[in-house]
């Protein structure tokens, strides 16, 4: 079984290059194929269970060698375990209640998302870190332990941190030097507190000034700018040993409604969409991006039934077949208004299964949380899901985990002071 162990401070491999290769054996799988900019809420009847597409696989298999030990580890895991890894949730409450420990210890899930409502201070935070990291004592892979912690107007961390300025700020400075810093300390804090994974960089561009999610969360309005940017955070992030997750894919960029509140339309072409918001990502990719996070958006021009986060069309084989991305893919939380007043949960759940995605973010409710568990055991017992579609992702998850050495260790309450100042002075920096 592959041993995790204690983070380093910079990862070995980048992204997609570790995860060929580890693949010691790659059988050739099919993927699916696919096909003025306003946007707008719609509303569609919730498909059904029996609606749900025949079962594709994506671009990235798992590999046949019995001698690699992570396709050794997946084979020894049961059904429950692999599809716990699948998903990362949201906890109630400033401490571990009932219901979040037992996602932990039955349902053995494979990470943990805590928001600002989770967070009252420095001490408790960590206390809840540790005490989630000991729950999953005897698991078969330590937790990823997430956050969004952005800069500027999304940030997660208590007052005790420096604060950080939002991603437009550091835009208006166009210094790559100063976006990979803002990544080394963005990382050094999560880390300080038990983190290691982080919902950044947003690589989405601003270019529609109604945007009411996005606006200075980016870098900026040019594709140039947010992706030398981007890249730059992505890589700080990753040299302190954090898993950066680009976000959101394929680009939030350009709508006017709220994906939290209702699922947005974005009726671009491909064409219009490759000369600017996919730019970024394929700038990312092209770095060896380790995780990718997907948008509840509606592109009827690509395909006009799912978002691109339950879209065989915009995962399978845009971002895992045309693109040639192999690492994680992670949906936005499926419990926002985009798909909860749009799509049946548990459908959804099997859709971006299916689709290609590894990582179910599920950030709210244990209801959520376990009718998403009994639908993927039901699809695939039934063969609506293929086992080795699992397997995939569970590999891939596992991959990345070993990568960067994660590890469920407690960590002590920090002494923020030289990061505080160290913070205080890079900001002192881009503000002159």
């Amino acid at each position: 079984m592959t041993r995790f162990t204690r983070n380093i401070s910079r990862p070995i491999f980048s992204g997609s290059h570790f995860m060929a290769s580890a693949m010691l054996s790659i059988l050739l799988l099919t993927s699916c194929s696919y096909s003025s900019n306003s946007s707008q809420p719609v509303v569609t009847n919730s498909p059904t269970a029996e609606s749900t597409p025949s079962p594709t696989t994506s671009a990235t298999p798992v590999p046949s060698s019995e001698s690699d030990p992570i396709t050794l580890q997946v084979s020894s895991m049961s059904l429950e375990e692999k599809i716990g890894q699948m998903l990362l949730v949201g906890i109630d409450g400033t401490v571990l209640d009932d219901q979040a420990k037992k996602m932990i210890t039955e349902d053995k899930v494979g990470g943990i998302i805590l928001y600002k409502n989770n967070i009252q201070n420095l001490k408790g935070m960590v206390s809840l870190v540790n005490s989630m990291k000991e729950s999953n004592s005897g698991n078969p892979a330590p937790l990823f332990m997430s956050i969004d912690q952005e800069g500027g107007k999304v940030s997660r961390m208590p007052k005790e941190y420096a604060s950080f300025p939002s991603n437009g700020k550091v835009g208006t400075r166009n210094d790559a030097n100063a976006a990979e810093m803002m990544g080394k300390l963005l990382a050094r804090e999560v880390i300080s507190a038990g983190f290691n994974m982080n919902f950044a960089p947003v690589l989405d561009i601003n270019s529609n000034p109604d945007n009411p999610v996005i606006g200075d969360r980016s870098f900026g309005n040019s594709a140039e700018l947010v992706s030398t940017l981007g890249i730059a955070e992505m890589k700080g992030i990753e040299s302190e040993g954090v898993v950066p997750v680009v976000k959101h894919f394929p680009g939030h960029g350009d709508t006017s409604v709220d994906s939290h509140l209702d699922l947005p339309i974005v009726k671009k072409t491909a064409s219009e969409l490759a000369e600017l918001e996919w730019l970024p990502f394929q700038a990312a990719i092209k770095e060896g991006t380790d995780a990718v996070m997907v948008a509840h958006i509606l592109f009827p021009k690509l395909d006009a039934d799912k978002p691109a986060s339950l879209s065989s069309k915009i995962i399978g084989q845009l971002l895992r077949g045309d693109m040639k991305y192999q690492g994680l893919v992670i949906t936005d939380d499926l419990t926002m208004g985009a798909i909860m007043k749009n799509y049946d949960l548990a459908t959804a759940a099997v859709d971006t299964v299916n689709a290609g995605s590894d990582i179910l973010l599920i950030a709210h409710g244990y209801d959520n949380e376990k009718r998403v568990i009994e639908s993927l055991l039901d699809h695939v017992k039934k063969g609506k899901i293929q086992e080795t579609r699992i397997d995939e992702s569970v590999y891939r998850i596992l991959a990345l985990k070993a990568k960067y050495n994660l590890s469920d260790e407690p960590v002590p309450v920090p002494d923020l002071t030289e990061l505080n100042k160290d913070i205080k002075s890079w900001k002192l920096s881009i503000e002159k």
